[in-house]
């Protein structure tokens, strides 16, 4: 959940606990339902992966399994105690996107799960974590689909049409709340459509090398069957150009 606007930073830290409590619950955020896929998508590995905006730390905790030593960041201190605690990591650094405190090519994995929504400066961010990645090195995004935060779904019922109310373009600021299980979470950051991003990776000097819209699994779908006909996220994998 990494930030690097002051509003976004503060929104993060406000909503500290939510999160964690949120994200730590089983099976009561898509990212289980999703987790399977993800892993097959980033695979196996055993060098060093940055974790840029770790939140409570699940993703870092799923690149160890994976064989990676792990490095778990956020801008938010209370994140990165929490990531902490759970022994999430291998190491742990309280820092923003666009401000990474690590070496030129240290990395040879760079994760940013659900983290560009979240930040003002989308292209100084790319830059960074191109910076701090190794000459033959990847860097994997996953995004709540752009296609995804423009619209909504009709109704409750599985065929309930998806509806954009306005344009898929341009770039604005949402502000949302999720109550599910008896948590509630505050949800807030920036829309964009998917060629922003692109234009992000390519002024950076990366080139995508994989593309992937997950459909959530199938045992684990019922609460999120909408989504197995439009696309919740966008992964993405990206490797730096020949110089």
């Amino acid at each position: 959940m990494s930030q690097n606007a002051p509003a976004d930073r503060e929104h993060w830290a406000r909503v500290a606990k939510q999160w964690i409590a949120w994200a730590r619950s089983p099976e009561h955020d898509a990212y289980w339902s999703y987790r399977n896929s993800l892993l097959a998508f980033t695979g196996t590995g055993t060098g060093k992966a940055l974790d840029v905006g770790c939140g409570e730390g699940r993703v870092s905790r799923d690149l160890r399994t994976l064989g990676y030593h792990v490095t778990a960041t956020d801008a938010v201190a209370e994140m990165v105690d929490a990531a902490r605690q759970a022994d999430s990591a291998d190491a742990y650094a309280v820092s923003d996107a666009a401000t990474l405190g690590f070496d030129d090519s240290t990395f040879d994995l760079v994760v940013a799960y659900n983290v560009l929504m979240d930040v003002e400066d989308v292209p100084g961010s790319v830059k960074e974590m191109r910076r701090v990645m190794r000459p033959d090195g990847t860097l994997l995004i996953s995004l709540v689909h752009p296609f995804r935060d423009r619209g909504s779904f009709a109704g409750s019922e599985p065929d309930a049409p998806f509806v954009v109310p306005g344009t898929y373009y341009g770039r604005e600021r949402f502000e949302g709340s999720e109550e599910r299980g008896g948590l509630t979470m505050d949800f807030a950051g920036w829309s964009q459509p998917l060629q922003d991003y692109m234009a992000a990776l390519q002024a950076a000097g990366l080139a995508i090398t994989a593309l992937l819209e997950p459909q959530p699994d199938a045992e684990l779908q019922a609460a999120l069957q909408q989504w197995s006909r439009i696309p919740l996220f966008l992964w993405l994998k990206a490797r730096p150009l020949a110089p």
